[in-house]
């Protein structure tokens, strides 16, 4: 066990929020997928909706890993999303 996977997992879990929460703008409201679409989610108040929509992936890496045998890993990935939860919480 390496101390290192934590680290890894912890960044798997926050890109794999960040892709998912892409994947789901690009598909739903593609005109939001942009500068000016940033502060229009700010105005309208759903950047929280999003980070939350976008870390249920989250789950889906969470258990592949734990599939894997990568039980640190596994571990970055619960982190990760509990720091997404601490920020939706204050947005």
């Amino acid at each position: 066990m390496k101390k290192s996977d934590l680290f890894i997992g912890f960044f798997m879990g926050i890109v794999a929020t960040l892709l998912g929460t892409l994947v789901f703008l690009q598909i739903k409201m593609p005109k939001l997928v942009s500068i000016e679409g940033l502060s229009t989610i700010r105005e309208q108040g759903i950047m929280g909706k999003l980070i939350t929509l976008g870390a249920v992936i989250n789950l889906l890496l969470f258990f592949i890993l734990l599939k894997i045998n990568k039980d640190l890993m596994a571990r970055g990935v619960v982190l990760a999303t509990i720091i997404l939860a601490i920020i939706t919480i204050f947005l």
